[in-house]
Parts: structure tokens; C-alpha cells; sequence
């Protein structure tokens, strides 16, 4: 596992003291019967008759068996095919491809369009002209007349960009609150790329899938279309600098090896130190992904902030880089400054990581930050770095004083790098800046215009001044950029970089490429960037829910050995950083239902690169049904019938049509798209032929569906309760039927098979969670659930489903699952009648559930409970409700317990809890909260202007709250042994014996559970799913790592 150490011992104290416990205290005996007069027929009639029952319904109301008829029908004449998963992954890659080279096309117009209208333009310092300002348009002063640079400026909504009010003709421009929006700089950098409009709207005309356009300067000015109005948030300031962003970085400068020098000299406290912080932090920002960088701070000594990286440079990711801002709050000022020490360990550093064959293998420099340097040290740089001049210098000097500025000029020149001088917190970002024109002047003199990519992210600062409001939160994205480059002659030589243009493309629109009918249930394709990071993946988890959806912090850096956990060699992930072609296998556990149940399956994994770009793609195919595909055929003018039917719907996430190329077809829903595709009236529409046809059968095979229901519905001795409401399938081509069996007004679950209910519809990257649980189900038979909700647990309604195959063998694909909601107090109504069932011949039952002597319940395959004579232990883990009987039945194999782990997990941690294992385990952790604590005294004064800025946001946030902090945690999920059907066992409670007996329910995933109440066991533990975050432990001396258990007690996780 990339990043993550070796497990040697887990929790290995707790759980031998747990089991010293259990077998001293419980001393479980194990029986043949039950001893304490609950009989096993009556338990097995009960189940019996309420299996039946439940059955009898679900089979009824769904129209199973008539489904699984009317696929039969046409048994001899369908297809079955095994899925080519090489052929299917190329096939893959070339779609993406072509998305991919449309998208750089676009740029490379704006990068052409920008050169020239730059070498067309001269520079007039004097050049008045008024631009739309992107915070100022349609702002008006106190009389009602348009402000400087705002004006009348038309925005209508779009729902193509977000439902924002956009204006397409023309493009805004925003100008970071730091500088001078009439700067001359300014004022000419947006007068000639006023030229960018018409491309602008050229490049959507042709390709009406783009989204955002955009030139981000090398002046600060950034030109975004469409159009649309920025909002500064509450403190009137938008954080937004474009050079700042990754793809401005990645586009200007080529991968680099950084050594950052911080002087902590005793001349050095105070505000110096405050400032030289904000440099580095600074310096920092502007490293991404395909950097390596290390951070050493030195007076008389050479000291690394961060000890355990001693002599190496590490991957400029977001965990690494936050990392390091933490250690830069524990520098302290002493002592006397020996530079040339440092120099000479930041020059043998990147000479050894560089023969390693490690690191960028690019460009390398060293940034120095100090108050002065006594002497040019030309006898270190003879040594190291001359006449080769490999490694650039980078000089920031701190303060007022230009006494020893001559020196640091010096080495900047006589190295290939930039002199700045920083006097201020406000001068840092600006003066930080500058080394990235320098660092880009090969690229520019040899007009190198490289694509790039970025990582999938959310740009949060655009997001905020767009006041984007989206119910699924901030959207991913890609984006492709490229340099702009002065062409004129007089500059040429020079190496003048004007600036980047780029593009963003939304992962959802590359997910529509992604054919999923031909993944099958569990199948799902993914795509990873070239340092492994995931770009998409179904397990990807960027936004969790608190109030509104929100990023997870690093959700950018997931790796993609972090998903694919069971691959502990990284075999699989290596092959494609290396942007290989091949196959790769393993068995895998994959989570459903928000992880709190498990799928176990053998994937076959299918991988190559995406040329042209640098990420590579994958799919991943269950074995059984998952490998085969059938094909089944019927006429064009029955298929579009029985597809036009009201109850019929199609995924909303699929690409049948593609009706984003053209703005002729943006109206169109799939359903019409696909009818004037197939009647030949518009052959132009880009449409999936083969899908559409099994579309069209599917359609076609399940229309006699709603006759049935309609039937059912019609009768009025049917259903006299509405204990049924809804009856629903779905099958392999994400076509859906439904039939409401009460008003949609009185539905229990208004959100089921809507929007909300993600995992309950089709979505682009897996079947409904009903479909996909009745396929591992024997057939026949009916899975039944309490469905979870993503807000709060909903309990008033119970799921049935079943898997329709097309034939009765293995190599079988899934077709179709059906199923039915009813309501919950229905479904346990029938559960307590069907167990005060008797064999007695005169009708006097010896036990019954109505004795208070017994408990009764019922759980499924996961141990969840679905009845219970306490209606608040409805939907919880039967381990957390009687965890003696659980542990029973885990030992006795009735249950397994599978171990799991999420490497995308937050902890909720609490501001000042003295429970937090992470609080007390750093006593600079104490020194921060203090400084924290002092920053907020502060801001209630108004007094922080001149304080580090990263520390006033942190010191801002409100008292007494909680935060997310990322985490890994280990947790358990529960599955039930489908050999055992029943069982019986005594538990010995110290004084009494406890008795239970589990029988399974006939054609389910159910089991009744009936237990002796008179023994009190409520000693025994419970067994929860709770998860416990892993604490890795770095020993320095035997470098060994080792997992603890962290306090969960003030955490929640997600």
C-alpha cells in the first residue's frame, strides 16, 4: 500500500484482554438443543410461515415470476456473449482520447489567438480603457449610476454552467484584491487579450460541451468566459489568484526539485521570522504534484523541519506540504547564521536525489530565505554548481535593510535565479511570484507548448466567488493548459511568459463515456494520473455531508492504492503509473449501503494509458454474471412503443444519445433522442447503436409488467391496507418501470428511486443498491432491507428485491431485478402474526413472542434488525442490542466477521477535547492552541493585520465547534454463513444460562432470532461496527510503525 507502512500488530492488547474476558466471565457452553424451552419446530414453523408469507407478497406485487417468464420467452433466440475486457478498456481509452484532444484543441486556439494579439499590441503606459470588471458589473453608487469598470452587463441562467447567470458573448475580468485594477500592466495585459472573446465563443460553438474558458496572466488578471459576476465574500476580498492554481504552475514551469533554506539566526525574530514563514508557506503554494521539495532551517546547525526526512525530498503534494506548514509554526530564532553549511547540504541533497534516478529530473533550485548574507560564498558554488549551473538560486531577503543585498543579488546571477526583496507580510505573494518567469524561460525560449493536466479537483476559491449553490455539491474536474509565450523579436531571447490558457472539463462528462451496461452489476472503470492519484473512480469520496456538501481535505491526492486496498503489492497501480497495457486479478471486498455492508468478489482488472495525455484508464469485471453480456433483438417500432410508455424511465446518467455536441440537441431527453436517432430523422445524433437495441428488448420484454400492476392496483381486494406501495425493476440497460400502489403524496419514502436516493437509482458508476444486492442473492429468492438514508435513518418502509437471470447456470447474466417497497409497520405485522403460529392441537401455545419471557427478532444477512419488540432498535446492529448472542454466533460461524479499511475517512474532532488521542500526542500541538487562542483575543481588537494569514484564518473559527480532520480507520462488517440455516446455543451468565435459537426465513436474506429473556446477560460487551482510526507511530530509531487505537469517544466518522 503506497503510504501506508506495514500492519504489526493491530489492537493486539485489547483483543486479548477481550478474549481473557470471555473466556473467564461468559464461559460459552456449546449444546446440540436448545435447554431452556425454546423449541426448535416452533421457531422453524414460525419462519416457515412467515417466509411463505412475505414471499407470497413480494413474488405477487413485484411480477417476478411473470418477468422471469417473459425473459425466458425468448431464450433460444438472445445471445450470450463473454465481455472482452481488453478489447473493451482500448476501446475505452480512445473515447477518452478524443474528449481529451478536443478539449487541448480549444486551448491551443486560445494560446495562438493570445501570442498573436500580444504581438500585435504596444504597450502604452498611458492606455486608458474600461474593461468589465468581474466584481463590478451591474453595481451602482448611491445614485443609481453604474460604477467604474462595472456597467450594464446581461447574465441569463444556464443550466450548462451550474445554473449560473452567464453571459456568452463575452467574457469578465478579475483582478486579485492586492492589486490595482487600473494598473498600466493591467490595463494593456486586458486591452489585447480582449482578442480571446471570439475565440471564446468560437471554441463553444464547436464543442457546446466546454464549460469554463480562461487566460490567467503572469500580471495577476484573470479573463474567464462566460461572463459571470464574482462575489467577494464577507470580508469584501475574493482569494483568488490564477497563478496561484495548479494548472497556471504546472503550465508555466517544467517538474522541479526545490530546497527551501530559512534562516533562524538570532537577527532573524520577530516580525522577520513571522514574514520568512509566509515566504516559505508561499513557496510552498506554488509547487504541485510533480515537484519534490525538502525544507531545512539553519543557524550554526543544519536542522530539517522535519526530522524523519533527513537528506531526502518528498512529493509536493497537499498532506506533504500541509505537513510541513505545521513544523514551520516550531521555528525559533538563536544563534549565529552559517549559510554556506546550508548551502552545501541543499546542493548535495538534490545531486544525490537526482543520480537516484528520483525526484523531477528537470530543473532543480534552491530558494533562500534570509536577512543577509555576509559574503557571496563563490567558493560553495565552484564546488556545487559551476560552470554547469544546474541548480538556481533564489534569494528572498527580509526587511528594510539593503545592506547585504548586494551579495544575494550576486548569487541570484551568478546562478541562474532572482533577487527579491520582502519587507512586508502584503510584498510576500507578489515577490514569491517572480521565480516562477524565471523558472519558465527554457520552456519559453525554446517555445515548448506542453500540455498539462491536473489531478481531479474543486477549485473552492471560484467556487465561493461564483456563489455556486448546488445541492450535490462542487463539482469535479480535470483541466488542460498551456503557456503563452511572447513572440515578439525584441523579446524572444528573453524568455517573456505571458501567461496560461486553459480549460475545465467536468468528470461527469467523462463518466458518459463510460459504457456500463457492459460492465455489469459490479463492474466500474476507472482513471489514475501518473502519480497514481485517482481522477475517477466509484469509491472516490471528495465531498462529505455537514449541512451542506463539503470537501474533504487531500480529496485530490487520493491514491489509487487507497481503493484498490487489497492489492498490498501495488502490482496493479504501479502498472499503470507506468502507463502500461496488460491484466491484473485478486478477490476484493467491496462496501455498499454508506459501508455498513460488504460484497466479497474475484475482479478481473483490464488497464492501458489514455494517449496523449497522462493519465491511464482501467475497468474491472466481477467473475459469474459480471463476464457476460447478452444480446437479445426486437423491431424498432415495438421497441419505441413499449419505450415511450409513462412508467418508463432511463438513467439519467447514461449516454445513450449524446446530446451535448450539438446546441440543436441540448433539449432533448434521451427517450426523444433515441426515437428521432432510430426513425432515421436525425442520423447526424451521435447515439450508442447496439446499446439502444437491448434497450428497445428490454423494453419490450418488461411491458407486460404494467398491465399486471395496473390489474393489482385496479383490484380493490388487493392490498386493502396499501401495505404495498410501490413496485419497481430495473434492468441491465438502466431502464426502469415503476407503479405507485397508493398516491404519491402518501408514499413513506418520498425519496426512493428519485435523485435523492443516489444509491437507489442508476448513476454512472453502479447499479441501484437493490439491483445489485438481489444478484448475489440465490435465485429465486428475495433480498429484504431497511434502506439507510443519507440524512437521517429512515425506518418507515422495508425494500424486496430479486435478480432475474436469463439461464438457469452460472455463466448466467443478470438481466433484470424487480422488487417492491411496503410499508415497515405492514411488513412487521405480518412477522408477529405468522409467530403466534402453534402446532398445539387445543390452541394453547408453550411459548409465544407475546411472552415477556422471550425476545424475538428479526435480523438479515448483515445482523441488522429489521423487527423487534422495541421499536427503537429498528435499523441497528443486532451486536449492539444482544452481544452475548452475537458473539455466540460469530463463534459458532454463524456470522464472519470481515475486516475492512478506509483510507478516505474523517474523524470529527473536537476544538479542545481532552479525549482526543491527536490533541495530547504533540506538545507543540499545546503551543499552537495557545498562540490560536491568542490570535482570536486579537481579532476581537482588530488587531491582526500584520499577523501570518494562514494563522488568522485557522484562529477564526468559531469556539466550542468541531472539525474534520482526514484519518484512516479499520472497521468491521458482518455477513451471515448461507450453509448454516439454524442453529441453537447456551450462554452461560454467571448465575444463569441464556438460550437462543436462529432459524433462517425460507427464500431470503432473513433470520428469526428468539431469545431467553429470565437470563440477564447485559454484562457481556456489545459488538459494534464502530470504526477505529489508525494511528501510525514513527519510531526514528528502529524506523518501525506500528497502529494504535485512538479515543473515538469525541468523533464521529463518514
Amino acid at each position: 500500500m503506497l503510504g501506508k507502512w506495514s500492519l504489526l500488530f493491530s489492537h493486539m492488547c485489547s483483543s486479548s484482554l477481550l478474549l481473557l474476558w470471555m473466556l473467564v466471565g461468559l464461559d460459552v457452553v456449546e449444546v446440540s438443543g436448545s435447554q431452556q424451552g425454546i423449541p426448535l419446530s416452533v421457531v422453524k414453523l414460525w419462519a416457515s410461515a412467515f417466509g411463505g408469507e412475505i414471499k407470497s407478497i413480494s413474488a405477487k406485487y413485484s411480477g417476478s415470476q411473470l418477468l422471469q417468464k417473459k425473459y425466458k420467452e425468448p431464450e433460444k433466440s438472445v445471445r450470450v456473449e463473454e465481455i472482452d475486457g481488453v478489447k473493451l478498456v482500448k476501446n475505452l481509452a480512445v473515447k477518452l482520447e478524443e474528449v481529451f484532444r478536443k478539449k487541448a484543441e480549444a486551448t491551443r486556439r486560445l494560446v495562438e489567438a493570445a501570442e498573436e494579439a500580444h504581438h500585435q499590441h504596444e504597450d502604452n503606459p498611458d492606455l486608458q480603457y474600461e474593461y468589465f470588471n468581474a466584481v463590478l458589473i451591474n453595481e451602482v453608487d448611491e445614485e443609481g449610476n453604474n460604477v467604474e469598470l462595472g456597467g450594464e452587463f446581461l447574465l441569463e441562467p444556464n443550466d450548462h454552467f451550474n445554473n449560473l447567470s452567464v453571459n456568452l458573448s463575452l467574457s469578465v475580468v478579475q483582478v486579485p484584491t492586492n492589486m490595482y485594477n487600473k494598473d498600466p500592466d493591467i490595463v494593456n495585459g486586458v486591452y489585447w487579450s480582449e482578442a480571446l472573446n471570439k475565440v471564446f465563443v468560437d471554441n463553444f460553438e464547436r464543442d457546446p460541451t466546454l464549460i469554463w474558458q480562461y487566460f490567467g496572466s503572469a500580471k495577476g488578471f484573470f479573463r474567464q468566459y462566460p461572463g459571470v459576476k464574482w462575489h467577494p465574500d464577507e470580508h469584501g476580498v475574493i482569494g483568488f489568484d490564477c497563478r496561484n492554481r495548479k494548472w497556471y504552475i504546472q503550465a508555466a514551469t517544467s517538474p522541479k526539485d526545490v530546497v527551501i533554506l530559512i534562516d533562524v539566526s538570532g537577527s532573524m525574530k520577530g516580525l522577520r521570522l513571522t514574514i520568512a514563514r509566509q515566504t516559505v508557506s508561499s513557496i510552498l503554494d506554488t509547487l504541485g504534484d510533480d515537484d519534490f521539495f525538502n525544507v531545512i532551517a539553519y543557524n550554526q546547525e543544519i536542522h530539517y523541519v522535519e526530522p524523519c526526512l533527513n537528506g531526502t525530498l518528498v512529493r509536493a503534494d497537499r498532506t506533504n506540504k500541509d505537513h510541513f506548514r505545521e513544523h514551520l509554526d516550531k521555528l525559533f530564532a538563536k544563534g549565529i547564521g552559517l549559510l554556506g553549511d546550508a548551502l552545501a547540504e541543499a546542493f548535495t541533497i538534490l545531486n544525490e536525489f537526482n543520480q537516484t534516478g528520483h525526484g523531477s529530473l528537470c530543473s532543480q533550485a534552491i530558494m533562500l530565505v534570509t536577512d543577509g548574507a555576509t559574503e557571496m560564498y563563490d567558493d560553495v558554488f565552484e564546488k556545487y554548481n559551476w560552470p554547469e549551473r544546474k541548480v538556481r538560486i533564489f534569494p528572498y531577503l527580509i526587511g528594510r535593510e539593503s545592506a547585504f543585498a548586494d551579495n544575494l543579488k550576486w548569487m541570484a546571477c551568478a546562478n541562474k535565479g532572482y533577487f527579491s526583496q520582502i519587507s512586508t507580510l502584503a510584498d510576500v505573494q507578489e515577490n514569491v511570484m517572480r521565480y516562477l518567469h524565471v523558472m519558465s524561460r527554457p520552456k519559453v525560449i525554446d517555445h515548448e507548448h506542453d500540455t498539462v493536466w491536473t489531478e481531479a479537483y474543486v477549485d473552492s476559491a471560484l467556487s465561493q466567488a461564483h456563489k455556486l449553490k448546488d445541492k450535490s455539491g462542487p463539482s469535479l474536474m480535470t483541466t488542460v493548459a498551456m503557456p503563452v509565450f511572447s513572440t515578439k523579436n525584441e523579446t524572444k531571447n528573453q524568455g517573456i511568459l505571458l501567461g496560461v490558457a486553459g480549460t475545465d472539463i467536468p468528470l461527469q462528462e467523462l463518466m458518459k463515456l463510460i459504457p456500463k451496461h457492459m460492465l455489469g452489476i459490479h463492474g466500474y472503470a476507472f482513471a489514475i494520473t501518473n502519480n497514481g492519484y485517482i481522477l475517477i473512480h466509484p469509491d472516490l469520496r471528495p465531498l462529505y455531508q455537514d449541512g451542506q456538501k463539503r470537501r474533504k481535505p487531500n480529496y485530490s491526492s487520493v491514491d489509487l492504492s487507497e481503493v484498490e486496498w487489497e492489492d498490498k503489492d501495488d502490482i496493479l497501480r504501479n502498472a499503470m503509473v507506468k502507463r502500461r497495457t496488460g491484466t491484473f486479478s485478486m478477490e476484493v471486498k467491496k462496501t455498499v449501503d454508506r459501508g455498513r455492508r460488504v460484497l466479497k468478489m474475484h475482479n478481473d482488472y483490464f488497464y492501458t494509458d489514455i494517449k496523449g495525455t497522462p493519465f491511464s484508464v482501467g475497468v474491472a469485471l466481477s467473475r459469474g454474471h459480471g463476464k457476460y453480456f447478452f444480446r437479445g433483438n426486437v423491431s424498432v417500432e415495438a421497441g419505441l412503443r413499449d419505450l415511450e410508455q409513462p412508467d418508463v424511465a432511463l438513467a439519467d446518467e447514461w449516454t445513450y444519445c449524446n446530446t451535448e455536441e450539438q446546441h440543436e440537441h441540448r433539449h432533448l431527453t434521451q427517450i426523444q433522442a433515441i426515437k428521432l436517432f432510430m426513425t432515421g430523422r436525425r442520423s447526424h445524433l451521435k447515439c450508442d447503436r447496439e446499446l439502444i437495441q437491448e434497450v428497445l428488448f428490454d423494453a419490450v420484454v418488461t411491458a407486460p409488467l404494467e398491465a399486471y400492476w395496473t390489474g393489482l392496483a385496479l383490484n380493490k381486494s388487493e392490498n386493502s391496507d396499501k401495505g404495498v406501495e410501490i413496485a419497481f425493476l430495473g434492468t441491465r440497460t438502466g431502464l426502469s418501470r415503476t407503479n405507485l400502489f397508493v398516491p404519491a403524496d402518501q408514499l413513506s419514502n418520498q425519496d426512493f428511486l428519485t435523485a435523492e436516493d443516489k444509491e437507489g437509482v442508476f448513476n454512472a458508476d453502479h447499479f441501484p443498491l437493490w439491483y445489485k444486492r438481489a444478484a448475489e442473492q440465490v435465485p429465486g429468492t428475495f433480498v429484504y432491507s431497511i434502506p439507510f438514508s443519507t440524512a437521517l435513518e429512515n425506518k418507515s418502509v422495508v425494500l424486496a428485491s430479486t435478480a432475474i437471470q436469463l439461464l438457469d447456470d452460472r455463466k448466467s447474466p443478470i438481466v433484470a431485478a424487480v422488487g417492491i417497497q411496503m410499508k415497515l409497520e405492514f411488513f412487521q405485522r405480518k412477522f408477529w402474526t405468522a409467530c403466534r403460529q402453534c402446532t398445539a392441537l387445543d390452541g394453547k401455545c408453550g411459548i409465544s413472542c407475546d411472552n415477556p419471557d422471550i425476545n424475538c427478532y428479526l435480523i438479515d444477512n448483515n445482523a441488522f434488525i429489521l423487527v423487534t419488540e422495541e421499536p427503537s432498535q429498528t435499523g441497528l446492529f443486532f451486536g449492539e442490542v444482544e452481544g452475548a448472542v452475537m458473539n455466540k454466533l460469530l463463534q459458532m460461524g454463524s456470522f464472519k466477521r470481515i475486516t475492512l479499511y478506509d483510507y478516505q475517512a474523517l474523524c470529527r474532532e473536537y476544538a479542545g477535547s481532552s479525549d482526543s488521542a491527536r490533541s495530547l500526542s504533540d506538545p507543540f500541538t499545546v503551543v499552537k492552541w495557545l498562540l490560536t487562542e491568542l490570535v482570536i483575543f486579537l481579532l476581537e481588537f482588530n488587531l491582526y493585520s500584520w499577523w501570518n494569514v494562514d494563522l488568522s484564518v485557522k484562529a477564526q473559527r468559531p469556539r466550542g465547534k468541531t472539525h474534520m480532520v482526514p484519518c484512516d480507520t479499520e472497521y468491521p462488517a458482518f455477513v451471515s454463513e448461507r450453509t448454516i440455516k439454524e442453529t441453537t446455543g447456551n450462554i452461560d451468565c454467571e448465575d444463569c444460562v441464556r438460550s437462543f435459537v436462529i432459524q433462517q426465513i425460507p427464500s431470503s436474506n432473513l433470520f428469526m432470532v428468539v431469545v431467553d429473556n429470565k437470563c440477564d446477560c447485559s454484562s457481556s460487551p456489545p459488538v459494534t461496527m464502530d470504526p477505529i482510526e489508525i494511528m501510525y507511530i514513527l519510531s526514528t530509531g528502529n524506523k518501525h510503525v506500528s497502529y494504535v487505537e485512538a479515543d473515538a469517544s469525541s468523533r464521529s466518522y463518514y
